[in-house]
């Protein structure tokens, strides 16, 4: 589950869209909760991960990361393996 700005067919902020290019590209099908309509979610999302910056991915009911993160992940081809794992 992707908790992100926007959707991931119109992303609101950068770090979210690079986010949605990693997964999609990682082959990846994912959920994802837009978080600006309810400035609660976002409190509750931190709150809940304690981490403070969106876009926050979840794999398994576990907090992997932000962009730089998901980004990194991505790169080193560990995201996919992430994602076969998870399906």
């Amino acid at each position: 589950m992707l908790f992100m700005k926007g959707t991931p067919d119109m992303p609101r902020c950068g770090f979210s869209a690079q986010t949605v290019a990693c997964l999609r590209d990682a082959g990846a099908e994912f959920g994802a909760m837009d978080i600006l309509p309810d400035p609660r979610i976002r409190q509750t999302l931190s709150a809940h991960s304690g981490w403070p910056t969106i876009p926050q991915l979840f794999i398994d009911g576990q907090l992997v990361g932000g962009c730089d993160i998901v980004t990194e992940l991505h790169e080193s081809g560990q995201l996919r393996e992430l994602v076969k794992a998870a399906a």
